[in-house]
């Protein structure tokens, strides 16, 4: 289902620290087929950018929120609560079904775009 190189820099990360897939998608097998191929845990459904959900996760870790990084490709779901809960927040190229980077997603970037008005950076 993933691509390989999904796979391997997953697999590989876990060396170093904890991974949880936390998704908005709504779909439990989706997610889990994904999270199982991964080996990890999972949320779904996760209501991003409302903090509930992931404040959950974050009480049941041994990590404070400071000490945790948010990974995603939305700009007003995954940067936003990972601001909002005071992680660091890494935003990444959306993909697509083998992994490959998405050269022209238009709604990432008007989001992007949007988000430079709003904090006002224009570079």
């Amino acid at each position: 289902m993933l691509s390989n190189d999904i796979k391997n820099w997953i697999n590989n990360s876990k060396k170093y620290f904890y991974s949880y897939l936390f998704s908005n998608n709504p779909s439990k097998n989706r997610i889990k087929l994904i999270a199982d191929e991964l080996d990890i845990e999972f949320t779904y459904s996760a209501g991003k950018p409302s903090k509930r959900k992931l404040k959950k996760i974050l009480d049941e870790i041994p990590y404070s929120s400071n000490e945790v990084a948010i990974i995603g490709d939305r700009v007003f779901t995954d940067i936003l609560v990972g601001n909002r809960l005071g992680m660091y927040t890494i935003l990444v190229d959306s993909v697509d079904y083998y992994g490959n980077r998405i050269k022209n997603n238009k709604f990432q970037s008007i989001e992007r775009y949007l988000a430079r008005i709003i904090t006002g950076e224009f570079s």
